[in-house]
């Protein structure tokens, strides 16, 4: 199964300015109020209206600054990613604050408040924020004009978030419907995603997967395996699509890969392409090797399917079977094809009468029942061996690998 992958969000822009000042001139002092403690709490953003995501608040005692960073503050706390600061035990009185950025040069600020009251008992908000009038009237012009870029790109950023955010819930839809085998409505729904943001790797593999859904169920139909072939091969172009763009991408998710080289192997076994469909699972299994013993049991049961009316198909059933065992040799499934392709090529001894199964059969129909005793397969594994004139073992070992 496919990974729920989704699309994430942009981070916004940093505001690209801020302005650095020495320390406001020192006014009067206000006293320090009376004993007792209390809080403070806030936010700093920065002109953009961005929270800065590091630096430092300090409260300076006095209704104005006048004094040396780093030198003279009385408390300091930090910023956290989201903007966000918060102190306690700060002694009652006046205070001027500022906030400084982990690059702030010494003596110099990049924004101040001053006339902060802390009263005992209380938690006191002081927010920083450098888009209001009389910050933004410190910029230069050039600084000004940089802060109106960055307010442009972040709206930008903002209006596809929300887009991200309905296509994801989009997405959500799509595969509740593809697993009630509601495939017509995943297809539009997919189908209308993909053609808005074009460069999603993740809604073509989707629209993908719910055509080939569609095309599966259209071909039980009378009346409408006609059409199944066109959707098949309108799933092979998006999966292919979305393939090519994820493979190209910085951080490709390889989850997604096996799963559309998975469905892709599916497909061209309908198709009667086997060479096509081998090299599918193949693929699959190298995009994302720890479910490669999912992918190669996927490809026997497909191979198992459409071998009765195509003999490079049965023939493909043992390797498949073969690499899903040695992908994963706690899979049952696997080992019953195994067996079950072998004995078509059984032979009858001519004195005993005897039906001799090829290496491996025996051993691969035993090692079924063991995984699965009471599994789907269990009643013909039974008669297969008994057929074979062999008895369930109890305790089943392994024999060499043919």
């Amino acid at each position: 199964m496919m990974k729920r992958i989704v699309l994430r969000p942009h981070l916004m822009l940093a505001a690209l300015i801020a302005i650095v000042l020495p320390m406001a001139a020192t006014q009067a002092r206000a006293q320090q109020g009376a004993a007792g403690s209390g809080k403070i709490h806030g936010t700093v953003n920065d002109p953009a209206g961005s929270p800065e995501t590091a630096g430092t608040v300090s409260l300076y005692p006095g209704a104005s600054g006048g004094v040396t960073p780093d030198i003279d503050a009385k408390y300091s706390f930090p910023v956290d990613a989201n903007g966000i600061y918060k102190g306690d035990n700060v002694t009652a009185g006046t205070y001027t604050i500022i906030f400084r950025q982990p690059t702030t040069p010494k003596n110099q600020v990049v924004d101040q408040i001053d006339g902060i009251k802390i009263t005992a008992g209380q938690d006191t908000e002081a927010n920083m924020d450098m888009s209001r009038p009389e910050y933004i009237a410190k910029l230069t012009p050039e600084q000004r004009k940089a802060l109106e870029e960055t307010k442009a790109k972040n709206a930008s950023i903002l209006k596809e978030n929300a887009q991200i955010k309905n296509l994801n819930a989009d997405l959500g839809k799509a595969r509740a419907d593809d697993k009630a085998k509601n495939y017509a409505d995943a297809v539009a729904l997919m189908q209308r995603d993909a053609n808005i943001k074009t460069d999603a790797a993740v809604l073509w593999v989707e629209l993908g997967l719910a055509q080939a859904g569609q095309a599966e169920a259209d071909r039980t139909q009378a009346d409408k395996a006609a059409g199944a072939q066109q959707e098949l091969t309108e799933a092979e172009t998006n999966l292919q699509k979305g393939l090519t763009m994820d493979q190209a991408a910085k951080k490709p998710d390889v989850t997604m890969e096996g799963a559309a080289e998975d469905k892709l192997g599916e497909i061209y076994v309908i198709d009667g392409k086997i060479p096509e469909a081998q090299a599918a699972y193949d693929a699959a299994a190298k995009a994302n090797p720890p479910s490669a013993g999912m992918y190669y049991e996927n490809e026997a049961i497909m191979m198992d399917r459409i071998g009765q009316s195509l003999p490079a198909a049965a023939d493909g059933i043992v390797p498949a079977a073969d690499k899903a065992i040695a992908a994963d040799p706690t899979r049952p499934i696997p080992y019953f094809l195994k067996g079950r392709a072998l004995i078509a090529k059984a032979t009858v001894d001519a004195k005993t009468q005897k039906i001799l199964a090829p290496d491996g059969c025996v051993d691969a129909l035993q090692k079924y029942l063991q995984l699965a005793p009471t599994g789907q397969f269990a009643p013909d594994t039974k008669q297969m061996l008994t057929e074979l004139g062999q008895t369930q073992e109890s305790s089943y070992k392994a024999g060499k690998k043919h």
